[in-house]
């Protein structure tokens, strides 16, 4: 995500500022870092490459079912791609992520027809990324899916109307039915607050409602899992882990992680037990910084901000299925 044009104060404090100006315009998060760090490369390791990794073969975590078939239930019909992470850079690339190698492979470049600036991503159990575009000026925003085999892009009639152009998103499941999952939305508003939290029913968006106590108006990133539960990354200074009550937007508990920075732009994904939190300055601030990746276990209350750093590219989205695996790989 991409923050919106204006920054606004809740009681925690600010929530951050425009991309690229270091101050109150508006801004783009697009740009690639010159620096190496853990950059982009050719093949496995650390860095984003374009050889080995990625989906690679059939991992016990990743389930049963045979790549493109089955309806992607947690235990064994998840065809292998929709248990991956993807990511999408600022400058409309697609990559895969695959957390327990460290390691990004580059799928393709996004050609979406339209002049908006990528923002966010979420990824449903047929591991199609859902692509949020927005206007610099948050004056509007459309939705497009996405194919994670070969970045291919499609058009949605999906209206998306006023408070609502900049998203948060997030795929999670029926706790009930793990098969069965919804997309919901976090508003992200331009020079005012969040309405807070909204799902899509069809294509139509839905308010839920406001997020409550010190994050009421706050931005957040959403993230699901496959066992029904719903996260935020907000922006807040310092940043905050969320559990989100879906029926309501209501803040189920928080957990104040000092150690992220308040990023220019950023995404949030979970897999295997673990968030992965993805962060960049603002151009303004340092324009040849790329994205780092920090993971918080919730298991134990690590945060590891050097998990991996200076990746490359500058992410403004992440997305996993509810397919994912809900513990780290044995």
């Amino acid at each position: 995500m991409r923050i919106a044009r204006w920054c606004f104060w809740i009681a925690l404090a600010a929530a951050g500022c425009s991309a690229d100006s270091g101050g109150m315009g508006a801004g783009s998060a697009g740009g690639r870092g010159d620096d190496a760090g853990s950059g982009a490369g050719n093949g496995a390791g650390s860095g984003a490459g374009n050889g080995a990794g990625g989906a690679g073969g059939q991992d016990d975590w990743l389930g049963g079912g045979d790549e493109g078939g089955g309806d992607g239930s947690t235990e064994s019909d998840c065809i292998e791609r929709a248990a991956l992470v993807y990511v999408l850079s600022a400058e409309n690339e697609l990559y895969s992520f695959r957390p327990d190698r460290k390691e990004f492979t580059k799928i393709g470049d996004l050609d979406c027809p339209t002049q908006m600036q990528p923002n966010s991503m979420a990824v449903d159990r047929d591991a199609t990324a859902w692509v949020n575009y927005a206007e610099d000026d948050d004056s509007a925003g459309t939705l497009f899916k996405v194919s994670t085999e070969d970045a291919r892009c499609e058009p949605t009639s999906i209206a998306l109307g006023p408070s609502w152009s900049r998203l948060g998103m997030g795929f999670s499941s029926d706790a009930a039915r793990p098969s069965e999952e919804q997309l919901f939305l976090a508003a992200v508003a331009d020079g005012a607050q969040s309405l807070g939290l909204g799902r899509l029913d069809g294509d139509v968006v839905i308010p839920i409602g406001p997020f409550t106590g010190a994050l009421r108006g706050a931005s957040a990133e959403l993230t699901g899992t496959g066992d029904g539960r719903l996260f935020g990354f907000f922006t807040t200074s310092p940043i905050q882990h969320a559990e989100i009550d879906k029926a309501t937007g209501a803040i189920i508990d928080t957990t104040p992680l000092p150690d992220i920075e308040v990023p220019g732009a950023w995404a949030f994904s979970f897999w295997g037990g673990d968030f992965y939190f993805y962060t960049a300055p603002s151009l303004g601030t340092n324009p040849s910084r790329t994205s780092n990746v920090t993971r918080y276990r919730p298991s134990d209350g690590s945060v590891d901000t050097a998990y991996m750093t200076n990746v490359g590219f500058r992410i403004v989205g992440a997305g996993v299925s509810t397919c994912a695996p809900l513990e780290p790989p044995r």
